[in-house]
């Protein structure tokens, strides 16, 4: 499924259409399970995780207002929501391997991991073209994992301002990947990279 399908699935599913957001519920339901493992280090918690997660983000759906930021916004949901869960119950250590062999992952032919290699050895070219407060910017939220709070104290700004830094940051990044090849967002998306801006 294309990044444009599942933005046309967005935009039906925030005016209502309940078949469309089931689609993107199968669409992510796997990546939302595995991070919400991740987190929570029990499957059985994991899976009433992910369910709260898609009914909480059908709920708040018609508020996102850039369908291209869905994936992004999910992500974000369920790292709250884990979060939340963690903070009401406490952490629980260690996951066996078993639990974490056993979530779903798909599995790539070797054409497409040479084309997921080319696409990244595009964006890390994009990224060297940037100037540094975007390459910074960029590098500081998706690599390192920094939040938006972390970022503000770091770069010693507003958390207004990174939020303004991140979008002007994006579009300037998926400018430069147009350059180096058009095709290359459609790319990501279809390999599960956000280039969302």
């Amino acid at each position: 499924m294309s990044w444009t399908e599942i933005i046309h699935l967005v935009e039906r599913a925030q005016v209502g259409d309940r078949a469309a957001y089931g689609e993107l519920v199968t669409r992510f339901q796997g990546s939302v399970y595995a991070m919400a493992l991740a987190r929570v280090r029990n499957p059985l918690e994991a899976q009433e995780l992910a369910q709260d997660v898609f009914i909480h983000a059908m709920r708040k759906l018609p508020q996102l207002r850039d369908p291209r930021c869905f994936a992004g916004w999910l992500r974000r949901i369920t790292a709250r929501m884990a979060i939340n869960r963690l903070t009401r119950r406490g952490p629980l250590f260690g996951a066996d391997p078993e639990v974490l062999a056993a979530v779903a992952a798909e599995s790539r032919t070797a054409e497409e991991h040479a084309a997921v290699g080319e696409a990244v050895g595009q964006l890390k070219v994009g990224l060297a073209r940037l100037k540094a407060l975007d390459r910074l910017t960029l590098e500081a939220f998706y690599l390192r994992g920094r939040s938006l709070k972390q970022m503000a104290r770091e770069f010693e700004v507003p958390t207004g301002t990174i939020k303004r830094r991140l979008h002007v940051a994006r579009q300037r990044l998926r400018e430069e990947l147009e350059t180096i090849d058009p095709s290359l967002a459609d790319r990501f998306a279809e390999a599960g990279v956000e280039l969302a801006v």
